[in-house]
């Protein structure tokens, strides 16, 4: 028996049908990023670890990123784990490029993680960023393109944006509270979702007073509509600078995004990165439980750190993989389509492999996606091929085609047989594709 070979934990083979509905989708996001006027950007798979060092936060950098020497250099090197850092490096050797500089960008990264639903070792980043503006109305673009592009991959219902600001955070947490590593407690709260609240004031029970934990348990616990959540966080700590300044800022976002239903304010959400510095988000969806699909915020210093100079931006991340897995287990998405193959040539024995093979030349120099047999196969066995690939058009090709410079076009979706003049057979496809 010969040994089945596998790709590591949490990395996977994509066979057609899975990448024709990834690209299918990812061409949906792309439109939308285009429609709000950002153009597309790449960088490195790879980046030098001392760029990723010190971004994160210690559990990303201690466990998460996948670093590495290089033998022949000597050097570090680590595989990006997002793509914003990556962002910011480029930012900061490219100060003249005009402002605000908005760019998409779509493509793996890679973190050391448990593997489990939902969560990979390598995924796919569809992101979004804003850089050079400071202002509520990039935030709220920012929140109107995730609710346009969650939309657009058939979620058109059944999820939310949850919005915080880390200025509420530190307003509230590490001035009224006096929290002393904030950081840590951030981390503990991070893990509602996944422990509980039971689970989250035991932990904090281990860092913190009991007084001040059951004070974070009902802030976290706050969460509903904007308006209502606000009010009440500006009537108890609004004499708070940090406070004051997340509240007007939250307000003027929300006053320009379209789609405020979608919009609850929840306090629990933290963001476990430690560069954001003001509104941050996250949209989940209510069924199946998969975590966060979408996740971003603003992270005003980040660039900075590369250039020494002061770069506000903000920016946002979907997460195509969950998006895939949700869709595929709420029937939104299916793996019908198996090929992009619109005709498939069948022959019928092998002297007319030749007309056939000048058949296919003519469809595909006319835009058509055309298989025809490589292998010298039977009439049947080419058929049974196509069948299971659910390809729409069979051309016959035998003698009778041959000698009158003919083709015989099958529709699989109707059952219709028609004969066709070669002379005529794109007009004729052209109706049927």
């Amino acid at each position: 028996m010969s040994k089945e070979f596998k790709p590591p934990r949490g990395f996977r083979d994509f066979p057609p049908e899975i990448m024709i509905l990834r690209k299918n989708l990812i061409s949906r996001l792309e439109n939308v990023f285009k429609r709000y006027g950002f153009d597309p950007l790449d960088t490195p798979a790879v980046e030098y670890w001392e760029t990723l060092s010190g971004k994160y936060g210690e559990e990303a950098e201690n466990r998460l990123i996948w670093r590495f020497k290089d033998p022949w250099s000597d050097k570090d090197y680590a595989l990006r784990y997002d793509l914003t850092v990556p962002l910011a490096r480029f930012i900061s050797s490219h100060l003249d490029i005009q402002m605000p500089f908005k760019r998409y960008q779509i493509g793996p990264v890679w973190r050391h993680e448990e593997p489990q639903k939902g969560r990979y070792r390598e995924f796919y980043q569809c992101d979004a960023d804003i850089v050079g503006s400071p202002y509520p109305e990039a935030d709220a673009e920012m929140i109107n393109l995730i609710i346009d592009a969650v939309k657009s991959l058939g979620f058109e219902s059944g999820f939310e944006v949850k919005i915080n600001d880390r200025r509420l955070l530190s307003g509230i947490f590490e001035q009224e509270l006096n929290i002393k590593s904030p950081l840590t407690i951030y981390r503990i709260i991070d893990k509602l979702d996944k422990i509980g609240i039971d689970n989250v004031r035991k932990e904090l029970s281990e860092k913190l007073d009991k007084d001040v934990v059951e004070k974070i348990v009902g802030l976290i616990n706050m969460k509903g509509k904007p308006d209502e959540i606000l009010e009440n966080i500006d009537k108890s700590f609004g004499k708070n600078v940090l406070v004051k300044n997340a509240y007007n800022h939250l307000n003027e976002m929300l006053e320009l995004v379209n789609n405020k239903d979608k919009v609850v304010v929840d306090l629990s959400l933290v963001r476990g990165l430690d560069y954001y510095t003001g509104p941050i988000y996250e949209v989940v969806l209510k069924e199946p439980k998969i975590g966060s699909i979408s996740g971003g915020g603003r992270y005003d210093n980040l660039a900075g750190i590369f250039s020494g100079k002061q770069l506000p931006a903000t920016g946002g991340s979907i997460g195509i993989e969950r998006i895939i897995d949700a869709g595929l287990e709420l029937g939104i998405y299916t793996l019908d389509k198996k090929t992009y193959t619109d005709i498939q040539l069948i022959f019928i024995g092998q002297d007319t492999f030749r007309y056939a093979w000048n058949v296919a030349n003519l469809l595909r120099s006319n835009g058509y996606n055309v298989k025809i047999d490589l292998n010298r196969s039977k009439e049947d066995q080419q058929r049974k091929k196509a069948n299971k690939l659910n390809i729409p058009l069979f051309i016959f090709i035998g003698k009778k085609e041959e000698e009158t410079k003919s083709v015989t076009i099958y529709n699989t979706k109707t059952n219709e047989r028609i004969n066709v003049n070669l002379s005529d057979i794109i007009d004729k496809i052209r109706n049927l594709i």
